[in-house]
């Protein structure tokens, strides 16, 4: 099982994909726990106060050391943890072989940051990795934290009814994955391309793994130039 604990100012913003779909398939079944826990509880003052001002006079507010601090050591105390993470725009860009490593761990935090950023000494001392979803700015970062979420609780054996899916999923191999069809084999006068029908499981695994080395060099080849 694996166990999540998500740090927010705004816990609302994950209620609702935290708690349907396969997320919450897996947590039902005892597979995942999710906690979200709202900052402003370790706040300062009546105000709760979990942000300010930035040294050096630049614009924007930062998120403070302290509060952070306190609810990250009141959780390692706890238990141990494999990972603490930061959402953060200028972090290592997440992929689906991050979700397939964060997938076997047993204990994550996961620290959505929001205004101008947080203090940097928590980037030092506590964060043990920093991840990012794309080269833009979020508002926060608790969509990062639940498509993070998404992504590796899928991959938790038992939390799909068909395990096997998940292992032909894009990128689990580097490549897009081939087309998919459905039925009817032919609708508008459009087909479903004769091999899928054939009944050879042979020349089906070929189609497929040529259509996604053909839909990869289309669609994202620098796939293959990171591999060069």
């Amino acid at each position: 099982m694996i166990r999540v604990d998500i740090i927010s100012i705004v816990p609302e913003l994950l209620e609702s994909p935290l708690n349907h779909s396969i997320v919450q398939r897996a947590k039902k079944s005892g597979l995942a726990e999710i906690f979200v826990h709202d900052l402003r509880e370790y706040g300062k003052g009546s105000y709760r106060q979990v942000d300010d001002y930035c040294f050096g006079g630049d614009a924007g507010m930062v998120m403070m050391i302290e509060p952070v601090y306190k609810l990250i050591s009141n959780l390692k105390s706890e238990r141990d943890y494999d990972e603490i993470i930061y959402m953060s725009p200028d972090g290592e860009r997440f992929s689906q072989k991050i979700a397939n490593e964060l997938s076997c761990m047993h204990n994550i935090i996961i620290l959505c940051g929001h205004f101008k950023g947080i203090d940097h000494r928590i980037r030092e001392h506590l964060i043990t990795r920093e991840i990012s979803i794309g080269d833009y700015v979020l508002s926060g970062g608790e969509i990062p934290a639940a498509v993070v979420c998404d992504a590796m609780i899928r991959l938790i054996p038992g939390a799909i009814s068909d395990e096997t899916s998940a292992l032909s999923d894009s990128f689990q191999d580097d490549l897009i994955a081939p087309p998919v069809y459905t039925r009817p084999s032919v609708f508008n006068g459009w087909k479903v391309p004769d091999v899928l029908i054939s009944g050879n499981p042979k020349l089906i695994k070929e189609w497929q793994e040529q259509k996604s080395i053909e839909r990869t060099k289309l669609l994202r080849p620098e796939l293959f130039k990171d591999e060069d």
